[in-house]
C-alpha cells in the first residue's frame, strides 16, 4: 500500500486548505484511513479518520466543526478539508491506513496504523 499526501502550503489565520491522500496498492473497502499531524518539537497527534466502506468518521475534539474528512472511491483518495485554520495547526500532516476499522477510539492511535504517507507541511501564519 502506498499513500501520497499533498495539498499543504502557507495560509493565513482563518484560511482554508484541502489536503489529499492518494492511496494505491490494494482494494480499500474495509480500510480505515486517518490523518495525523506533528508540530515541531511535539508528538504526532490524531486529527481525523474515515472508514472507507461506510464513510463513518472520527475527529479529534479541537477540529470538530472546522475540519472535514471525506473520500472519493473512484479516485482512491481521502481528503481533509480544513477551515478556520489557526497558527497552532501548523504541522506536517500525514495520512495513514490500516486494513480494518477499529471501534472504541482505536483509530486515534498512531500505533494502530500499518501504512504511512510522506507528510505535507501546513503553515498557518498569524
Amino acid at each position: 500500500v502506498q499513500l501520497q499526501a499533498s495539498g499543504g502550503g502557507l495560509v493565513q489565520t482563518g484560511g482554508s486548505l484541502r489536503l489529499s491522500c492518494a492511496a494505491s496498492g490494494d482494494t480499500f473497502n474495509n480500510y480505515g484511513i486517518g490523518w495525523f499531524r506533528q508540530a515541531p518539537g511535539k508528538e504526532r497527534e490524531f486529527v481525523a479518520a474515515i472508514r472507507w466502506g461506510t464513510g463513518s468518521t472520527l475527529y479529534e475534539d479541537s477540529v470538530k466543526g472546522r475540519f472535514t474528512i471525506s473520500r472519493d472511491r473512484a479516485k482512491n483518495t481521502v481528503y481533509l478539508q480544513m477551515s478556520g485554520l489557526k497558527p497552532d495547526n501548523t504541522a506536517v500532516y500525514y495520512c495513514a491506513a490500516r486494513p480494518r476499522w477499529l471501534v472504541g477510539g482505536g483509530m486515534s492511535k498512531s500505533s494502530e496504523y500499518d501504512y504511512w504517507g510522506q507528510g505535507t507541511l501546513v503553515t498557518v501564519s498569524s
